[in-house]
């Protein structure tokens, strides 16, 4: 298992290629992104919206991730 911390949906082409899953936390438009390019790879993934956006101090749901993972 592997955990990155990415500024934004258009970096995951460059790392994903060879997992078989991915679990993401992001904004909505984030997700939306990142959903399409899953689609296109036919890699799952299962999303956490986050609870606050922002560029500091977002949230989520540990206990999401946590059921998740």
């Amino acid at each position: 298992m592997m955990f990155y911390i990415l500024p934004g949906s258009s970096c995951i082409p460059k790392i994903i290629e060879n997992y078989e899953g991915i679990v993401g936390v992001a904004c909505g438009e984030e997700l939306k992104l990142a959903k399409s390019f899953l689609e296109i790879k036919k890699i799952p993934g299962q999303a956490i919206p986050l609870i606050k956006n922002g560029c500091a101090n977002t949230k989520f749901s540990l206990e999401m991730l946590e059921k998740i993972l």
